[in-house]
């Protein structure tokens, strides 16, 4: 029964959308899991992508379009982007089950996991995935109806590595975290207000890194549902930083201290 359930979800047809930009249609190109439709292409970014990748033939058994600058600003120009003469039209990668991942890991002690709490401004979970991905986060935990994934600024704004790390759209960040710490993950959410420095921990085992939305931050329950409340370090006559920054500012010293460790 399990076997047909997953042939069928197979042959049911996922939706598509657009992406532009360099760095977001060669990764989708590499990467083997996504499908991607069609492809649009001016002549010269054609010639960029056969001289950059010249080891593989990305376009090869693909539906490829040659248009004109003008003819791809269509694609983007309502969003304020620019597609450097590459658009693709995409599938939606399947879904990664972190309770999937959680089995198919549970020999690992050193997993470091990020949480998004009702952050939903496309430019900065896009940010985030490209920082994740850039210091060796092991996945993104969003939820689902606030997860913009069908964004081009998303995808841009991650410049391609949204094909490189996992992204785990669940339905209740609250619900999975208390699944988490169940499995022996620590939860450690990032609040202004919080009076330790998170550079003063012990890192080591399992950690959740919990950011909240853009406008308010941790709401009271997850806050609550956390084992730890840091805060990150800045010139006081600065009031905060953006949520990218921070992210990116704490991912990079796990990474550096994995390295030593």
């Amino acid at each position: 029964m399990l076997f047909i359930q997953k042939k069928l979800r197979k042959l049911v047809k996922k939706s598509t959308f657009y992406i532009v930009g360099k760095h977001a249609v060669v990764e989708a190109l590499k990467n083997p899991k996504r499908r991607v439709v069609r492809v649009f292409l001016t002549e010269d970014s054609k010639k960029k992508i056969h001289k950059e990748n010249q080891h593989i033939n990305l376009l090869k058994n693909l539906s490829v379009f040659y248009k004109t600058k003008k003819e791809l600003d269509k694609y983007c120009s309502r969003e304020g982007i620019t597609h450097q003469g590459m658009v693709a039209e995409i599938e939606h990668l399947d879904n990664v089950n972190i309770k999937d991942f959680i089995n198919e890991n549970k020999n690992r002690d050193n997993i470091n996991l990020v949480a998004l709490d009702d952050v939903t401004d496309p430019r900065n979970i896009g940010s985030i995935i490209r920082s994740a991905a850039s210091f060796n986060i092991d996945g993104i935990i969003v939820k689902e109806r606030s997860y913009p994934s069908d964004s081009k600024l998303l995808y841009k704004s991650a410049s391609g590595c949204t094909e490189l790390i996992n992204i785990f759209q669940v339905s209740n960040v609250n619900t999975t975290l208390k699944y988490l710490k169940s499995k022996n993950f620590w939860v450690s959410g990032f609040d202004s207000e919080a009076k330790k420095d998170f550079t003063n921990h012990n890192w080591k085992g399992n950690n959740i890194l919990l950011f909240g939305s853009e406008g308010y931050g941790l709401n009271y329950q997850i806050k609550k549902n956390s084992d730890f409340l840091f805060r990150i370090n800045i010139n006081v006559k600065v009031d905060s930083l953006n949520i990218s920054n921070s992210a990116s500012v704490v991912f990079h010293y796990l990474s550096t201290i994995k390295e030593k460790s």
